[in-house]
């Protein structure tokens, strides 16, 4: 069971939790009616990510076992074979396609976001992750699509700048992880991707920075925009950019000082100070709009 579960990897669903958002920014995390829609859409996208896990595991078989990290993987190490990863593929995407229908309206809007990702998820797996810049924009719309499935499970309307913010911030955190693969290749020599070789350390350097800093720009105009003051009857949000900032900052001083940006999960879970923006962060906003 353990070895199927390594397969899964459910310790990535951690990134499903940008379903909810659409909640969050929009005064409903207390709303029981908002909430399940949002929680049932979340499993239905943890089942459709792990599906695509199975999927890559399988193509990218022999890449990983050549690995010093990947030839662990349940495929690659031999514990799983091709076909029971291929029966693990199949179970988990029906699980993603049934799952929406325990929503009481949406289903097939929400159903519809979810096999578009799904697909272009299928996609990136087999061609589009080989061409560099194309491949970290599919991850970070892949993020878009999460929230906008959230918001169409929740019928909550997307602020511009919320789904603009989000897609600038996951290519910044894949931007980020696009650098370890190059700190790798040019210790041992070895692409851990084809597209690596496209990428250096000034371009990608580059491109955090460029991220990093537009992003903080979304969220401040964000918070400052009038129909957000307007439907939060408070003019304070802005006051949370200060949290941004200084965990945007944390980041690339992990990235680029301390070279730990392979796995932004990981990161998360495990690094005191990010947990304590991110708390901060959080509190001060819910605070903000649903106290003050």
């Amino acid at each position: 069971m353990k070895t199927y579960l390594k397969l899964i990897r459910p310790q990535q669903w951690m990134k499903n939790l940008i379903v909810l958002v659409p909640l969050f920014f929009g005064g409903e995390l207390f709303n029981p009616h908002s909430l399940y829609a949002g929680l049932v859409t979340m499993m239905a996208y943890c089942f459709a990510a792990s599906s695509i896990y199975c999927l890559n595991d399988i193509i990218d078989v022999e890449a990983d076992r050549r690995h010093p990290v990947k030839c662990h993987r349940p495929i690659a190490s031999g514990q799983v074979s091709m076909a029971q990863g291929y029966g693990f593929m199949v179970f988990m995407f029906v699980l993603s396609m049934l799952t929406p229908l325990l929503l009481t309206a949406h289903k097939v809007e929400t159903g519809g976001v979810i096999l578009f990702y799904y697909l272009l998820n299928v996609a990136y797996c087999k061609k589009l992750k080989e061409y560099a810049i194309v491949d970290v924009c599919i991850v970070a719309f892949g993020f878009v699509l999460r929230l906008l499935a959230g918001g169409v499970a929740t019928e909550i309307a997307l602020s511009n700048w919320i789904v603009l913010m989000t897609f600038l911030l996951m290519l910044f955190l894949s931007f980020a992880k696009r650098r370890d693969d190059v700190l790798r290749m040019n210790q041992t020599g070895d692409a851990p991707r084809k597209n690596t070789i496209r990428y250096n350390l000034t371009f990608i350097n580059q491109a955090i920075t460029i991220t990093a800093s537009v992003t903080l720009v979304c969220y401040i105009m964000y918070s400052v925009s009038p129909d957000v003051v307007s439907r939060f009857n408070t003019p304070y949000l802005y006051l949370t950019s200060v949290f941004v900032l200084v965990g945007l900052l944390r980041y690339i001083q992990l990235t680029v000082v301390d070279a730990k940006s392979g796995d932004p999960t990981k990161v998360i879970l495990h690094d005191r100070f990010t947990q304590l923006i991110v708390l901060a962060w959080g509190l001060s906003f819910l605070v903000i709009i649903y106290l003050l």
